[in-house]
């Protein structure tokens, strides 16, 4: 075989389409693929999105089912941001045929992402949430009788250090200089100085009342949960808790508290639940103590059927009924007896195992922990699909054993490991041949007894259902 060398001159101007090169195909995207047709994505899409594009004038748009598809390769691949999921996309072969985009044809830029976000509206993001909610449904995920709720905080695309007074428009210098003159009298201060007065002077805490950040508005300033203080919004969920489906995931405001949040997404679990399945009712409810409210509780106990199980915040005083309520009193106290129990008890387990899941699952290795996006309304178009390709992981795990394509990898390479693994083991302790000795008679029970202790050693090390049955 002769030598190849790599041409360092013009490549060739023309190339045949036969003679481009193919992929063999990603097993997970195309299992993903089969599922998305059998359950007539594309179609359905089409059609919520058709009002919104015109009918003739113009060149045609990109594909609605493409630009889903392309979020789901974020989420599937761990990538946040738009212009890291179109350099993916157009670096992936089996990922452009997922896509289904031919291989003469680019693959979209990131810029059509946001085009084409920007003019569907969030009603067809919650369409495209509610077609995968029904499609966890069709296949036996869905119950929602007993629900967990928990949020957490998304860092915003915005910096602290760009944030302006309301009131004046003023930034964090201008104020400096202004409070300085006030107080000690100076005109022009210099950097130092600002440095050192705003060292030594007290009560420097910022609200949300006071200042704001001019790129993005919406977004709020909030205390993260690794101890940093951010502009963030706030994410909550509607956990199914005997399912891990995901039933609502509402964005807010990151400075409104859990408890004034509680009611609306569980009425939003609701009315998503009533669109899948009409006889669905939310029944049970766990939360932790952050949601504890007396308002919150009175107002599910008299309107709704929905029985809360949520962990009362340790008082220093005994709480005072006489000018409350009848109705607040018996709320409160109900709700505190139904965690005390046993399966209060069980549920809080529960919630704390399967809401901080979903949490995993789609801030940390979904990639959504950080928002790229300004606005709340583009931050809740992004996240709720988030949510919807959790749910749709879900199904695949349950019909093909894996939920993301990492983990059909690594599910592999483990495979090969284990395998590698009983080979070696089998290889170590297998029985030495001999040439027979006058004692060999003698010692055979020895090495008999030595066999079996060492062949019982063998599941311990290798007990995963990925090894060949005869080892494990």
């Amino acid at each position: 075989m002769a030598l190849g060398k790599r041409k360092r001159e013009q490549q060739e101007m023309w190339v045949s389409t036969t003679a481009l090169p193919k992929s063999p195909g990603h097993a997970f995207y195309r299992q993903l693929n089969g599922l998305l047709h059998e359950a007539g994505f594309d179609a359905h899409v089409e059609k919520l999105c058709q009002p919104y594009y015109a009918e003739k004038r113009g060149r045609p748009s990109i594909p609605p089912g493409v630009y889903f598809r392309m979020l789901m390769v974020g989420y599937f691949e761990g990538i946040g941001s738009q212009r890291g999921i179109a350099w993916r996309c157009a670096d992936s072969l089996s990922i452009r045929e997922f896509l289904g985009i031919e291989p003469s044809k680019q693959s979209p830029d990131h810029s059509s992402l946001s085009r084409v976000r920007d003019r569907l509206p969030l009603e067809i993001h919650e369409a495209v949430f509610l077609f995968v909610l029904q499609l966890t449904a069709t296949q036996g995920l869905l119950r929602g009788k007993t629900v967990a709720v928990d949020a957490t905080t998304l860092e915003a695309n915005a910096a602290m250090k760009s944030i302006v007074r309301r009131d004046t428009g003023d930034d964090w210098e201008a104020y400096l200089r202004k409070l300085m003159k006030e107080e000690e009298g100076v005109e022009d201060p210099t950097n130092e100085d600002l440095r050192r007065f705003d060292k030594r002077r007290k009560n420097k805490k910022v609200s949300n009342a006071e200042w704001q950040s001019p790129s993005d508005p919406d977004s709020r300033i909030t205390k993260m949960k690794d101890g940093r203080t951010h502009l963030a919004y706030k994410a909550e969920h509607v956990v199914d808790l005997e399912t891990e489906v995901i039933l609502a995931a509402p964005i807010y405001h990151a400075d409104q508290t859990d408890g004034n949040t509680l009611e609306d997404s569980l009425v939003q679990a609701q009315v998503n639940l009533h669109q899948v399945d009409q006889d669905a009712e939310i029944k049970k409810a766990a939360a932790d103590k952050g949601y504890h409210k007396t308002t919150t509780l009175t107002n599910l106990a008299e309107h709704t059927t929905i029985r809360t199980y949520i962990p009362e915040p340790d008082h220093p005083y005994a709480r005072r009924w006489t000018d409350k309520p009848e109705v607040q009193r018996s709320a409160v106290y109900n709700n505190r007896r139904r965690v005390k129990r046993a399966y209060g008890k069980k549920l809080q387990r529960l919630r704390s195992e399967l809401a901080e899941r979903s949490f995993a699952h789609i801030c940390e290795t979904g990639g959504a922990r950080r928002t790229w996006l300004r606005g709340i309304e583009k931050v809740q178009k992004r996240y709720l699909i988030s949510a919807a390709i959790r749910n749709l992981g879900l199904i695949m795990r349950k019909l093909f054993g894996c939920g993301t394509a990492k983990a059909l990898q690594l599910a592999g390479d483990f495979f090969s490991a284990s395998s590698l693994c009983y080979f070696l083991i089998q290889a170590v302790m297998r029985p030495r041949e001999r040439s027979p000795a006058p004692y060999a008679t003698q010692r055979a029970p020895a090495r008999a007894k030595m066999a079996t202790t060492r062949t019982s050693r063998v599941p311990a090390i290798c007990g995963s259902k990925w090894v060949f049955s005869t080892g494990c």
